[in-house]
């Protein structure tokens, strides 16, 4: 299997918000479209799954045009969709049928995702276990009895409901607390043991870095970046020194003209143009008899990589 995007254009009328847009992804894990609001990355989203038209190029799974009536696809949406007043199971059950996925086998996978998810009090809360005692048998749970987190992990199951090939998670972490997005990580983590295809859209970057191996940076419907992203950092260079010393350090840092990035009670986050340049610094400081307490060599963080590249595109415009 695989999925590839091709010189992909979507206009509306003049104004042009995916801009000739190209990857694939020739084995399982996770790719990452990121940009800021407005960047495309929906609009790509909702292109490949068919809730959009587009002008220009083709999507391709397993090098066919994509069909996603005949492609077992799952899909979290940025914006939440459940629906109100009907009962959690209902809707569970409702979405399987949708995905065709016989009723004693759905029954089966909430059974297991709501495990997974914690949230088996809220599907199943006639079972003994979840009653309270002296308490009357509680009534089934509707979505809007539910916090936006737990909302969430419903929603999630109704993406995997139909054990997809290829899932789209879209901002899947928002607004969940640190606890619930762990939870989430550990389900992410499973789908790419299962071999699945992922497109994950987010604004964490560290978590894109944690699970992301390729990338795509989108601002206003064009590609400024792209690629395998540890190459991506190896090209950079280790270019952060991070420094703490036990001395005051200014009078080394003003006469070898670094370029100080920011100052913080942990130390000196300082840009080098080179590993030389910072071992330079360093000898500085040991001949100069300065306690080191952290001294740290490292590439960007994607966080960094984005604000760059967004930014010189803002500046050029």
């Amino acid at each position: 299997m695989s999925l590839e995007i091709k010189n992909l254009v979507k206009k509306y009328g003049d104004k042009v918000v995916v801009n000739n847009l190209s990857f694939k992804m020739e084995e399982p894990g996770v790719y990452a479209l990121l940009g800021t609001n407005g960047a495309g990355k929906t609009t790509t989203i909702r292109i490949i799954l068919g809730m959009l038209s587009y002008n220009e190029g083709e999507i391709l799974w397993d090098e066919k045009p994509i069909d996603p009536l005949n492609v077992n696809l799952g899909y979290l949406a940025e914006e939440r969709g459940l629906y109100p007043k009907y009962t959690l199971m209902d809707q569970l059950l409702y979405f399987a049928k949708l995905k065709k996925v016989p009723k004693n086998l759905a029954k089966e996978r909430i059974a297991y995702w709501a495990k997974r998810l914690e949230v088996e009090e809220y599907i199943y809360p006639d079972k003994k276990e979840n009653i309270k005692k002296g308490a009357k048998k509680p009534k089934p749970k509707t979505a809007d009895q539910l916090s936006k987190g737990n909302q969430q992990k419903i929603q999630m199951m109704c993406a995997l409901l139909s054990d997809p090939e290829f899932i789209v998670l879209d901002e899947p972490l928002s607004g969940l607390d640190p606890v619930n997005s762990d939870v989430f990580k550990s389900i992410i983590r499973e789908l790419i043991e299962n071999k699945k295809y992922v497109i994950m859209s987010s604004h964490q970057m560290a978590t894109i870095e944690e699970f992301c191996k390729d990338i795509a940076i989108l601002d206003r419907g064009n590609v400024v970046l792209q690629g395998d992203l540890n190459v991506i950092k190896k090209n950079y260079g280790r270019v952060n020194m991070m420094i703490k010393c036990e001395d005051d350090i200014e009078s080394y840092i003003d006469s070898c003209g670094m370029n100080v990035v920011n100052k913080t009670p942990d130390g000196y986050h300082i840009k080098v143009t080179s590993e030389d340049e910072a071992k330079k610094f360093l000898e500085t400081l040991v001949k100069g008899n300065v306690t080191i307490i952290k001294y740290e060599l490292r590439e960007p963080s994607l966080h960094e990589i984005f604000v760059e590249k967004v930014g010189e595109t803002h500046e050029e415009q």
